[in-house]
């Protein structure tokens, strides 16, 4: 059994408070038993709307924003996964879902579908992410991947996730509200879950940037923890077998006749 905790917040455009709300977040799920904590998009610096600030409060993987998390992740021994706005090449940055533990950094992952939807252009100011085989980490015997917010709307990428053998996949995310919003990500995260007969644990950022609703599920879909619109922590206890028992009564995965192919 492996106790998963999501845990939710608004980030605002001081990365040293967003530091202390996420670290302080990490410190709650630990105290209630989490090995595996995982945080919302963009945990690092957010505004509305998106711009420049965004690459001008950008860091690196070593930076203090990630050192402070990994310090965290040492003293009580849990791994977290978080978003981060990364240095980026050029003029972008980076969105980036980075894993890290006490002795840094396990696994990242760069935004591969941007958020050009809904009257928003990410990519302005996003650098998108390479495709890439996943990386894929190992907590308490649970193997883990990392998607981001708007690439629960695109399968493919979880069915790359479940190919390479992950048992969970965490969803840090800032779901922006919306007329039916709330809709899709429950169904969205559901069905990521469902066709994919593995554990999904998603978290959001807080109202008004998002809404809420964090949410861990399980193999067959079924939610086994979730939180409203305020800041806080969820945690769930997540058991290895209950993927045997699910993918033994149903085989999606062993029946299907297509694989995934990389557009470019």
């Amino acid at each position: 059994m492996v106790r998963v905790a999501v845990g939710q917040f608004g980030p605002g455009d001081d990365v040293a408070a967003n530091l202390r709300t996420a670290t302080g977040l990490v410190r709650r799920a630990a105290d209630d038993g989490a090995r595996l904590v995982v945080l919302p998009e963009y945990a690092s610096y957010f505004t509305d709307p998106m711009g420049p600030g965004f690459a001008a409060h950008a860091q690196p993987l070593d930076g203090p924003f990630v050192d402070g998390v990994r310090d965290v992740a040492a003293t009580t021994g849990a791994t977290v996964a978080f978003g981060l706005v990364e240095t980026g090449a050029g003029a972008r940055f980076r969105n980036a879902a980075v894993a890290v533990d006490g002795a840094g950094v396990v696994a990242v992952y760069r935004k591969t579908h941007l958020y050009d939807a809904f009257g928003a252009t990410e990519s302005r100011f996003v650098e998108p992410g390479v495709l890439q085989p996943p990386q894929t980490f190992v907590v308490d015997g649970l193997r883990v991947g990392l998607q981001t917010c708007y690439d629960l709307r695109f399968p493919e990428v979880t069915r790359l996730l479940a190919d390479a053998g992950v048992d969970l996949v965490l969803v840090p995310a800032d779901w922006v509200p919306g007329p039916r919003k709330a809709h899709h990500w429950r169904t969205l995260v559901s069905a990521r879950a469902i066709e994919n007969t593995a554990f999904v644990a998603a978290a959001g950022q807080v109202p008004p940037a998002g809404i809420g609703t964090s949410l861990v599920l399980d193999p067959a879909g079924d939610v086994l923890a979730e939180l409203g619109e305020e800041p806080g922590v969820a945690v769930a206890d997540l058991d290895p077998e209950r993927i045997r028992e699910v993918r033994a009564a149903n085989p999606a995965l062993a029946l299907r006749r297509y694989t995934v192919v990389p557009r470019g």
